[in-house]
């Protein structure tokens, strides 16, 4: 090789014949000889300077990593929204007329808009950082035939990598030895079993979780030995992989979405009426400087600008009350998100379920498949309670789980999964002694998966001996000639019933062991026995991943809301279906598998998704697929996971969910919001939180766009009619922030109504307000717009001064804003139904505006900045009084819309019926007239 690489040039060239794409070489499917034919190296790795040649070519063994966003291009961003860019674009004119208060008061709410736009968005993303934190930071190697440890950064592809128990894997290897190798790969897999590795190669289109020849970047040894060849480092390995989906995965939620469209849609209509206000003022009142600051007025009074304050406000409510129920919300949108969801798609393994393998059922000898539960073993009669505590005292004596008593007297369980099951279930029926768990182990054939069984033969007080045998059911029955028969006798071995109940718990997709055990007399020789024959077959261990509590109920309740469910795990499929029927999860028969999923188009899959709740042995790239096809298809998603394996889907779903116990870092740092329970359950509380938050933001947003409505219709009929300037734009922003901004942000404090996980979500094309409420918005936005102007131009009819008829304009404006706030607070309850003490924050802030309002009005020195004038108590009876009109309006139409849905129609379709029975009403009355 040294020859092969004499010249840079050459170098280069060979390294492409040396190390293969990725996607050129399944080094699963590979034999051990071939890899190592194809890396140029061998098992005595190699040697120092062409490691050096190998680091210079391929590169660190490191992932890759984006370039941190600058504060000041962060800040920058928060200027580019349409509604921002109009209000600059105001601002810089209103300072070239030399109208400076108006200018500061119009920046000043800008630059607050950006630094909370800032503080929000400057939260750095960390995700990477934790996949990097999974990097072993040194490797055991062998060069020229002599172990050193190194950086794991300087690993290439050829290197010979040790590992032992305890060590994280630092690159993608092929293994070419192992011993008892057992490696955790569940942050990749989903699986909650460790995976027990080989050196054989495996078909080409095997999952991750069935590469048992290969150990994955980042994954930890639990037990065992083994030696493998590096054949990917950095960005090329598996983990490598996962990181790259996660830079790019990039989610925008609903929200945002929405945010979006309706600022371009405020901009643009209060683009085209400012300009047409002007040209208004300009031909018809020949004023370039008043036409223009009528312009500025009617921009400032349209443009919602408080509403970024009143979203902030909502969702931190939001974020306060989720965390009272165990969700800790990183992100603010996902607040609102979360209320939209429409599907979620769950890992299974410690999210549906406990990550605990547990014995579930049991069958001694001959006998059925029986619960494994306390009352079910108490329900047993004596005989059959002896032959199932011989079954259990067996599986826990050839058993290599580690016992722990803590410090509280309660017992911990290390080791396999399976081993871990068994030891527990043994100790909880009180099978097996501390002095029986003591008799010495003379032989021991630890499990080995071409042996398919592992076997103890251990020295009873006596001098006898017990040969105890566990493994594959298929494997035990042919050493054994004899069963239990349930009850205690002895018969002769039955595979066909044992082949059936086996099966029987295999459908359920139960882990199903096989336990045997045999008398040897005292002078027997050992040495015979090594390979176990002649055993006594006492029955079945079948074991599960179990549910976790209350998740089913969980489940029915999304259902409830509107929301399904879809299970997306790396394990088997029948044991995802089988934890998916007992969840209640619909279309369980027919998962969906990754293995399907590389020969399906776009669209044969999202058919598929419609047919099935479970995607199952899906790799990461696979999950990352599922949750974009089903946001291409319109719905709303929230992922849920733990792993390093949910990274990408957590980072690219509408709202990521990850576990706060037993979740990874990675997956934490991908998400959006993390359980501190690590329950399911408490994703149903967050839902219900994030619907309340969206009403509350809903309620707002119409009490704002109705009165920019108002503002924008009054200013520009104002002009036309030619009046003098109806408002100030200090007065504009005076209410915008300061009388309206109290208001709005008291409503994003409006408590649920209870109903939230009864109803659907919200239609996916629906903006941020409903079709009824742009509806009413209009109405009501009319209607005060002209109690405005008929009022102002009445009282310039009358004589009475110009800042004195601004003055009751500007407060009739509020006193509208007063009632429409307590209309706002549902969108289909009545005033006379909500109770004013449930929102005690709006009471106190629609008096506290109005306060404020009527303090700028008599205090001198703030009237005269704001162009006020004290009023007299006519006047305020007379404003008060035409603004309580708004009502007839706003309630009326909640009337008619809760009349119209209770006899069968939809809003069009009821007030077509409405107009038929009008006319039909009318032609009616003018026949009798005739």
């Amino acid at each position: 090789m040294t020859e092969l690489l004499n010249t840079p040039q050459d170098a280069t060239e060979r390294a492409d014949a040396v190390v293969p794409a990725r996607e050129e070489t399944s080094w699963h499917s590979t034999d051990v000889n071939q890899a190592l034919d194809a890396l140029e190296t061998a098992p005595r790795g190699l040697s120092p300077k062409e490691a050096e040649r190998r680091l210079a070519l391929f590169g660190a063994n490191a992932l890759s990593a984006e370039a941190p966003v600058p504060k000041w291009k962060m800040f920058l961003v928060q200027f580019k929204s349409p509604l921002i860019a109009v209000l600059i674009g105001c601002g810089i004119i209103t300072i070239a007329l030399e109208h400076f208060v108006d200018a500061i008061a119009i920046f000043v709410v800008l630059l607050l808009n950006a630094i909370i736009g800032y503080y929000q968005e400057s939260k750095a993303d960390k995700a990477v950082e934790a996949l990097a934190s999974l990097s072993s930071p040194t490797s055991r190697v062998l060069r020229d035939g002599t172990m050193t440890r190194i950086e794991a950064a300087d690993l290439v592809p050829g290197d010979i990598v040790v590992l032992e128990s305890g060590d994280r894997v630092p690159a993608d290897l092929r293994l070419i030895e192992t011993s008892r190798l057992r490696i955790n790969e569940s942050m990749l897999t989903g699986e909650s079993t460790d995976a027990q590795k080989n050196t054989e190669a495996v078909d080409e289109d095997a999952s991750l979780g069935d590469r048992k020849c290969v150990a994955f970047s980042g994954t930890l040894v639990t037990s065992g030995r083994g030696r493998g060849m590096v054949v990917a480092t950095g960005s090329d390995t598996e983990l490598g992989e996962i990181n790259d989906l996660v830079n790019s995965a990039k989610a925008n939620t609903p929200l945002q979405q929405i945010m979006q469209r309706t600022e371009r849609g405020i901009s643009i209509a209060v683009l085209i009426v400012a300009v047409f206000v002007f040209m208004g003022g300009v031909f018809i009142n020949k004023d370039a400087t008043g036409a223009f600051l009528s312009s500025v007025s009617l921009v400032v009074a349209s443009m919602p600008e408080a509403l970024p304050i009143v979203l902030t406000v909502a969702m931190a409510l939001g974020i306060s009350r989720m965390a009272k129920r165990n969700a800790i919300v990183r992100t603010l949108p996902a607040v609102e998100t979360l209320g939209s969801t429409t599907v979620i798609g769950s890992d299974k393994t410690g999210t549906l379920t406990q990550n605990r393998m547990t014995v579930e059922q049991f069958s001694v000898g001959n006998g059925k498949p029986t619960l494994c539960d306390a009352e079910s073993r108490d329900g047993l009669e004596d005989r059959q309670a002896e032959s199932l505590k011989q079954l259990l005292k067996a599986a826990a004596l050839t058993n290599e789980a580690y016992r722990n008593t803590e410090d509280d007297g309660t017992m911990t369980y290390n080791g396999d999964a399976v081993d871990v099951a068994m030891a527990r279930i043994a100790d909880e029926a009180g099978a097996v002694s501390a002095s029986e768990l003591a008799y010495p182990i003379e032989v021991e054939t630890p499990y080995e998966p071409d042996l398919r069984y592992s076997m103890t033969i251990r020295r009873n007080p006596d001098g006898s001996y017990t040969q105890y045998v566990k493994g594959a059911p298929d494997k035990i029955a042919t050493m054994s000639a004899t069963m239990d028969d349930g009850n205690g006798q002895e018969v002769r071995m039955d595979t066909q019933v044992l082949h059936q109940t086996y099966e029987s718990m295999g459908r359920e997709g139960l882990r199903v062991i096989g336990v045997a055990s045999k008398h040897l007399d005292a002078d027997v020789d050992l040495s015979e026995h090594r390979e176990p024959h002649g055993m006594k077959f006492l029955g079945l261990e079948g074991m599960l991943d179990p549910p976790r509590p209350g998740v089913k109920e969980a489940i029915k309740r999304c259902a409830d809301a509107g929301i399904e469910v879809k299970m997306i795990t790396g394990d088997h499929p029948l044991t995802a279906a089988a934890i998916g029927e007992r969840l209640g999860l619909r279309h369980t028969e027919d998962a969906l598998t990754g293995s399907e999923m590389l020969d399906m188009s776009d669209e044969v899959l999202k058919a598929r998704l419609r047919e099935t709740s479970i995607a199952a042995r899906v790799s990461p790239q696979d999950k990352l697929r599922i949750v974009e096809v089903l946001q291409d298809e319109g719905e709303v998603v929230a992922v849920t996971g733990d792993g390093v394996n949910d990274a990408p889907a957590l980072k690219a779903a509408s709202v990521g969910i990850s576990m706060g116990k037993s979740g990874t870092d990675v997956a934490r740092e991908a998400s959006d919001v993390v359980l501190t329970d690590d329950n399911f359950v408490t994703i149903t509380d967050a839902v219900r939180e994030g619907r309340v938050t969206f009403k509350a933001i809903r309620g707002s947003a119409f009490f704002l766009l109705s009165t920019a409505v108002a503002a924008m219709i009054a200013v520009g009929v104002n002009v036309i009619a030619e009046m003098p300037l109806l408002f100030l734009p200090l007065q504009m922003l005076w209410i915008n922030f300061v009388t309206n901004g109290v208001q709005d942000i008291a409503l994003g404090f409006e408590p649920g109504s209870g109903d939230e996980l009864t109803r659907p979500p919200r239609e996916k094309k629906e903006g941020l307000l409903s079709a009824a409420l742009w509806a009413r918005t209009a109405v009501c936005g009319l209607w005060m717009a002209m109690c405005i102007l008929v009022m102002f131009r009445m009282l310039l009819d009358n004589g009475t001064a110009v800042i004195e008829a601004r003055t009751m304009a500007l407060t009739l404006l509020v006193l509208f804003n007063l009632f429409m706030s307590m209309s706002a607070r549902s969108e289909t309850l009545l005033i006379v139904q909500l109770n004013p003490l449930r929102n005690k924050f709006l009471l106190i802030a629609s008096l506290v505006a109005l306060l404020i309002h009527i303090a700028a009005m008599y205090i001198a020195p703030v009237a005269s900045v704001l162009g006020m004038t004290p009023m007299s108590a006519d006047q305020w009876l007379l404003c008060f009084l035409v603004s309580i009109t708004v009502l007839f309006f706003c309630e009326g139409d909640k009337i008619i819309r809760a009349w119209l849905a209770r006899h069968g129609h939809g809003p069009k379709s009821g007030l077509r019926a409405m107009g038929r029975r009008a006319r039909r009403g009318i032609i009616t009355m003018l026949k009798s007239s005739r």
